[in-house]
């Protein structure tokens, strides 16, 4: 079933993301996760894609097996900065050869050394290129705080823009700890013209660990309340996780309670972690 037709019920959402192994041996655990994972019967899983395609075949092989063992349907996303044309397409043919219909479409993280194949530049570069091979639905990431490498949030915005007109469905944003940010974003989005639907990406902070990686990563905006909760409980793993869940639900129902629709858990391969948080919204996530 193809996302955007999910999104169109007018129903809230629920998924859940799981990430390949980088190695062979890894591949049962991670494979277990999406299976326990997948036994929630969220509305879709995304499946993420290596630095580079390196664990591309992991990816199709993940999502192939959500869809035809558990009857969830995947997304499976797909970057390209690091890929030559050839490489996409035959990703490409294995999903259509899988019947997997969703992608989410994204540049990748330009490699340490800088050297990339000079094929694609921007994710909407590959948006167009994934529109001319079939009949894909086709997501893309936004990022409600400005992506790290932009001048701006307005020319971050014009990128956003450019991925629509390319053809994307649907977007995701990257992680955010405060909702007013998004808010604030979905407005001016608007205001822009961007009118397709907008998932809202949440992390569970479990560990204090996560902590350097995310602001690292994103440069997300963590506010004092999120600060006092890591400070509190970031040295005792059981309560960390506990207050992790639990702020990561009371962003998700201010969220749902606010007209967002759609709701993406980045929940790490941890089983655990998505079933406590469909358990806490068992009755709120169907509420229209």
């Amino acid at each position: 079933m193809k996302i955007r037709d999910i999104l169109a019920g007018g129903r809230p959402t629920l998924s859940f993301e799981v990430f390949p192994p980088k190695t062979e041996d890894a591949y049962e655990s991670v494979e277990h996760a999406a299976a326990e994972i997948a036994k929630l019967k969220p509305d879709f899983m995304s499946v993420t894609y290596g630095a580079g395609g390196g664990t591309s075949d992991y990816t199709v092989q993940i999502a192939s097996t959500i869809q035809d063992v558990y009857k969830v349907t995947p997304l499976a996303h797909l970057t390209c900065v690091s890929s030559t044309r050839e490489k996409v397409h035959v990703v490409l043919e294995q999903l259509k050869e899988r019947g997997i219909e969703n992608i989410l479409a994204l540049r990748g993280d330009i490699p340490k050394d800088g050297k990339t194949p000079e094929v694609y530049h921007y994710a909407s570069e590959l948006i167009r290129e994934i529109k001319s091979a079939g009949d894909f639905c086709i997501g893309a990431a936004c990022y409600p705080e400005g992506h790290v490498e932009s001048a701006n949030k307005s020319v971050d915005m014009d990128y956003l823009k450019q991925k629509v007109e390319a053809g994307c469905d649907f977007v995701t944003t990257q992680m955010f700890f405060d909702n007013s940010v998004l808010y604030s974003y979905l407005y001016r989005i608007r205001e822009k013209g961007i009118t397709v639907p907008v998932i809202a990406g949440i992390m569970p902070v479990t560990n204090a660990g996560q902590i350097k990686r995310i602001t690292q990563m994103s440069g997300s905006y963590l506010p004092s309340r999120f600060l006092s909760l890591v400070d509190k409980f970031g040295d005792k793993p059981a309560a960390m996780k506990q207050a992790g869940i639990a702020y990561a639900t009371d962003q998700i129902i201010d969220l749902l309670a606010n007209g967002v629709k759609g709701i993406h858990v980045y929940s790490m391969n941890k089983p655990d972690v998505a079933a406590k948080i469909k358990e806490n919204l068992s009755e709120i996530i169907t509420c229209g």
